[in-house]
C-alpha cells in the first residue's frame, strides 16, 4: 500500500493537477499495478449538460458473437446472485467488490407477477411492464442499460443495439420480434423472475450516510462521502433508479426485517476484458475479450465539447476501488476528497497511460449518457466495479 507523502510526490513530479490519493484503510490498488502511475482529472465531477447523440452504432464496432454465451448468464435459479459461482481469477476478482443478494419469489404482487410473465410481440407497445422484462434481458446478456426504471429510452436503445450487434442481427431503433426471440432464446434465462422478494438486512440499514454538501472543499471535511439515505444504498445495489425502487415500494418503511421488491441484477461478465472501446457516438463503452468478441457493453458519457476526451489508443495503467480525490482550485488550492460512492469518480478509478484521463465510476447513475465528463469514461458504480473485476492489467482503451 503506497503511502500518502509518496503519491502526491509522485504527481508532483509529473505535474498532474489532481490524483487519486489511497487513505490506509480505505483503498487499495488492485494486484500488480502501482497506484502512483495516474491520477483522475480535475474536472471530473463537472456534469453540465450536453446534447444526446442519437447515431446508431458504428459497423466498426461489429464483432462476432460469443459462442460461448448461453454459458454466460447472468442469474442463476438459487436465488443468490451478485456472486458468480465460476472458478477463473476474473469471477474471484469480481466477487470482492459485489454484495451476495439472496432473494426469493415469494409473496410477490400482482403488478411483479406480471413482469415476470411479460412477453412481447410485433406491434405491441412497450409499456412498463415490457420495458422492464426488456431491461432485465438485455442486463442479463450483459448489455447494461443503467439504472432499470421501466421506460424505453436512449440507454436502453443503446443496449438494445450492442445486443444486436453481438449476435449479429440487423442493428434497429425500434424492438422486433428477431431481437425478442434472441434475447429469450436460453430457456433458463428466460424464466428467470426480474423482480424478486428481498428481505432488508441490518447491514442495509446500518451504512454510512452523510449530507453532501456543494463546494468540493465542504466534502474534503466529510469523512466520506456516503449515500444520503438508505433507499439510495439499496437503489445502487439492485441497480435500479431509487424512483422506481421506492414506486415499487409504495407503503415501505425500508427498515431491517422488512420484504421488499427488487429488481433481479444477475451476475456481471466474468470474461477477462482485454479490450475496450469508448464510442463517443453512441456514448457507450464496448468491451471485448482476447479473441475480439464483445463480452459486455456499458451506458458511458465520453467527454463534452468543452472537455473532449483524448483520441487514439491507450492502456490500463492503475485500477483502484474507493479512491480519494483531489480538487485543485481555480486560485491552485487543493481539497483531498475522500472516499465513497458520492465521490466525483465514484466508486472506482482505472487510470490509464494517458496522464489524468481513466474510466471510473459516478454519484448520479441517472445522468450517465445524458451528462458531460472532463473527458474521463464515466460509468455506473456498478457497472465500473463489474469492469474492475475482469478489465486485464495493461488492456488498450481505444476512443472513438
Amino acid at each position: 500500500m503506497y503511502q500518502l507523502k509518496k503519491i502526491s510526490t509522485a504527481v508532483a513530479m509529473i505535474g498532474f493537477s489532481t490524483a487519486v490519493f489511497m487513505g490506509q484503510s480505505v483503498a487499495a490498488p488492485l494486484d500488480s499495478v502501482n497506484a502512483n502511475n495516474q491520477a483522475p482529472t480535475n474536472n471530473s465531477d463537472n456534469q453540465a449538460p450536453t446534447n444526446n447523440n442519437e447515431a446508431s452504432i458504428s459497423k466498426n464496432n461489429a464483432n462476432k458473437a460469443n459462442a460461448n454465451a448461453a454459458e454466460e448468464v447472468s442469474p442463476v435459479t438459487n436465488g443468490i446472485n451478485q456472486k458468480s459461482a465460476r472458478d477463473s481469477k476474473t469471477a474471484n476478482a469480481s466477487n470482492k467488490f459485489l454484495p451476495t443478494i439472496k432473494y426469493t419469489t415469494d409473496n410477490l404482487s400482482v403488478a411483479a407477477q406480471k413482469v415476470n410473465n411479460a412477453t412481447w410481440k410485433e406491434g405491441v407497445s412497450i409499456d412498463r411492464v415490457i420495458g422492464t422484462k426488456l431491461q432485465a434481458l438485455l442486463n442479463w446478456h450483459h448489455n447494461g442499460v443503467g439504472p432499470v426504471d421501466g421506460y424505453w429510452g436512449k440507454n436502453t436503445r443503446k443496449a438494445m443495439q450492442a445486443f444486436q450487434q453481438a449476435n449479429g442481427l440487423a442493428v434497429t431503433d425500434t424492438l422486433n420480434n428477431e431481437t425478442w426471440q434472441a434475447l429469450t432464446k436460453n430457456e433458463k434465462l428466460a424464466v428467470q423472475p426480474v423482480l424478486v422478494s428481498y428481505q432488508i438486512t441490518d447491514a442495509d440499514v446500518n451504512i454510512k450516510m452523510t449530507e453532501i454538501p456543494a463546494g468540493a472543499e465542504a466534502k474534503s471535511k466529510l469523512e466520506g462521502l456516503y449515500y444520503e439515505s438508505i433507499t439510495e444504498g439499496l437503489a445502487e445495489k439492485f441497480h435500479i433508479s431509487e424512483s422506481y425502487l421506492k414506486a415499487l415500494n409504495p407503503k415501505a418503511s425500508f427498515t431491517a426485517g422488512e420484504t421488499i421488491t427488487v429488481y433481479n441484477p444477475g451476475n456481471p461478465n466474468t470474461k477477462p476484458v482485454s479490450r475496450v472501446v469508448a464510442d463517443k457516438a453512441t456514448e457507450t463503452l464496448y468491451a471485448y475479450d482476447d479473441k475480439d468478441n464483445l463480452v459486455a457493453s456499458y451506458p458511458t458519457t465520453v467527454g463534452s465539447t468543452a472537455t473532449p476526451s483524448p483520441t487514439g489508443t491507450h492502456t490500463v495503467e492503475v485500477k483502484v476501488h474507493e479512491p480519494n480525490y483531489t480538487y485543485t482550485a481555480k486560485d491552485g488550492s487543493k481539497s483531498i476528497l475522500p472516499p465513497g460512492p458520492n465521490n466525483p469518480v465514484g466508486s472506482v478509478w482505472i487510470g490509464l497511460s494517458k496522464p489524468s484521463y481513466g474510466i471510473h465510476g459516478s454519484p448520479d447513475p441517472d445522468r450517465i449518457s445524458r451528462q458531460a465528463s472532463a473527458g474521463c469514461i464515466r460509468l455506473t458504480n456498478w457497472d465500473a466495479l463489474a469492469l474492475l473485476g475482469v478489465i486485464q492489467n495493461g488492456a488498450t482503451v481505444e476512443f472513438k
